[in-house]
């Protein structure tokens, strides 16, 4: 084995399972630390190979480090910290302690270098994710975290089937570019696909995600759609299919925040939406793309913990997260609602913020390969995202009708949380060299051009008028929205429910058939029967291997 730096990845883990045997003030100092420690190793490196070791007749690669994979593992670490800082003064270290084996599982995605580790560390996101899931500890969390951790495990096994049939064809383990000729291949795009939340599974973020508590939710909306982006970006650059994909992702996410009342729901649609920004331009494939891909996903890290610090902040102080009874809060959590109008303003592409700089460029890369329609659809999702994440959230929570709530701003620790990322989110949109300068490929591009500039600002402007024109058709009502989830949530256990039931009827009456029968019989005729039923074993062991097959599927 060879490793001459620590595992920027595995110190996370392995000092995060730690995390519950510190308490008080030396809690926060080491749950801080470790991040710091875990940001200069990766800065530390440098690009190549690193930290191999043999495995049968394969080489693992656990730290395969270049421009990309820095990239990813930077934003995710400073994440940690920050959300790390922002929840630092809650009592549950199990809740921390999941989030930190979580992040390291997703810096060691983004760092391996081969399948295996890849595939190891993808499996332990979907284990300490979904406890992080069930930290929060109630009913809602628990189905919530079943479900998802159901979803995942079939997400793990399709992609383990596909990586397998890979290997087994090419003969190597090496995660490069993956050419879409085989069904190993088809399989390994469905596993990652699933876990970026494309169709038709994509419910389950908008299912599990809001359950969990108001900090694990930030951390939640950082590392697994992300990391899926990232193994996108690395095995699938330039598949036309993603296009397709990303577009469909980008209108489902602004119809479903549209139609919600939870602001936790609607900002996990939101996820949903931003990341089929960046699906697209894996799919488009240029250099431009694929830049504005990589920008993307690390703007859209930092404001989207933004927007749900916000959004946690006020559910910690109010306990209550539907919009129908939030409103009004501006006048006595103005901080609060600062810092999510910040993040508001980003997610929507606003000049001088960070989204401005990044989502510009896949849209340039669009119209530079004239693909017509899609530039049209991306500029009409951009208008549509300042209607559900750039105004809904912030005027439902913060403005319009007062629901008489007076708490205060949030505690210090989480407040200079949000104004850190908020200031991330203004600089770089000051200054996208900083930026810029980390992407894979060089930037031969300038967001703020006259043309640009104001097309964006038309953009905005003209669904800021919509969204207040067709304010009295948003009205706040208590309301779900069904979706493709509805099948295994609610269709399937009734039809279970019913196969069962007539599954029992017919044991129940078989049972009475085979004692009137047997009790009918002599003493030799029921000894008789019994040693006969050893000629049928065949027949009993094929009926049972059917029936575990059905248990199995259930």
């Amino acid at each position: 084995m060879m490793c001459s730096l620590f595992h920027p990845g595995l110190l996370l883990i392995i000092f995060g399972l730690l995390i519950p045997f510190f308490q008080g003030f030396k809690r926060t100092l080491f749950i801080l630390s470790v991040p710091c420690i875990s940001l200069f190793t990766i800065w530390s490196m440098s690009f190549g190979n690193d930290c191999t070791f043999q495995y049968l007749d394969y080489e693992l690669i656990l730290i395969n480090l270049d421009t990309l994979s820095r990239l990813f593992s930077t934003v995710f670490v400073i994440t940690v910290f920050t959300v790390a800082f922002f929840c630092c003064k809650q009592t549950s270290s199990t809740e921390l302690s999941a989030a930190y084996v979580y992040a390291g599982a997703a810096v060691s995605v983004v760092l391996a270098g081969d399948m295996i580790s890849l595939f190891v560390f993808w499996e332990l996101m979907a284990l300490a994710s979904t406890l992080l899931i069930w930290s929060s500890k109630n009913e809602k969390s628990y189905k919530a975290g079943m479900r998802y951790i159901s979803i995942h495990l079939l997400g793990g096994v399709i992609l383990m089937c596909g990586i397998v049939g890979y290997v087994h064809e090419t003969q190597s383990i090496a995660f490069t570019n993956i050419q879409l000729n085989s069904v190993s291949a088809w399989l390994i795009l469905c596993g990652f696909l699933l876990n970026a939340g494309a169709p038709p599974l994509t419910a389950w973020l908008a299912d599990a995600y809001p359950e969990a508590s108001f900090s694990g939710m930030v951390f939640l909306s950082a590392f697994t759609t992300k990391t899926a982006v990232y193994v996108l970006f690395r095995g699938f650059p330039g598949t036309e299919l993603l296009v397709y994909i990303g577009l469909f992702m980008i209108f489902y996410g602004i119809i479903y925040a549209l139609l919600e009342n939870d602001m936790r729901r609607i900002l996990a649609y939101s996820i949903i939406n931003q990341v089929g920004f960046m699906i697209c331009g894996i799919g488009i494939g240029t250099e431009m793309a694929l830049n504005g891909t990589a920008a993307h996903a690390f703007t859209h890290i930092i404001y989207k913990a933004l927007l749900l610090m916000s959004a946690g902040s006020v559910l910690y102080m109010t306990g209550k997260r539907k919009c129908s009874e939030l409103g009004g809060l501006i006048q006595s959590m103005p901080l609060t609602a600062t810092c999510g109008i910040i993040g508001a303003l980003a997610i929507s592409s606003f000049p001088l913020t960070s989204g401005f700089i990044s989502k510009s460029m896949i849209t340039q890369a669009s119209s530079d390969e004239y693909l017509l329609w899609v530039w049209i659809l991306l500029q009409a999702a951009s208008a549509g995202v300042f209607l559900h994440a750039g105004i809904k959230f912030p005027w439902f929570v913060f403005f319009q009708k007062d629901s008489g709530l007076r708490p205060s701003d949030p505690p210090i620790n989480m407040q200079i949380s949000m104004v850190f990322f908020a200031a991330i989110c203004i600089v770089i949109g000051i200054f996208p060299n900083i930026l810029y300068d980390l992407l894979p490929y060089d930037v031969n591009y300038q967001p703020y051009t006259m043309a640009h500039t104001v097309t964006q600002l038309q953009l905005l402007l003209f669904s800021g008028l919509a969204f207040f024109v067709m304010l009295p058709l948003m009205k706040r009502t208590l309301t779900i929205s069904l979706d493709f989830d509805w099948f295994y949530r609610h269709l399937s256990p009734v039809l279970s429910n019913i196969i069962f039931t007539y599954i029992g009827k017919a044991q129940e009456t078989i049972n009475k058939a085979s004692i009137t029968f047997i009790s009918n019989m002599s003493f030799y005729e029921k000894l008789q029967y019994r040693l006969s039923l050893g000629k049928g074993i065949g027949l009993v062991i094929f009926f049972f291997a059917i029936l575990l097959f059905y248990f199995v599927v259930l």
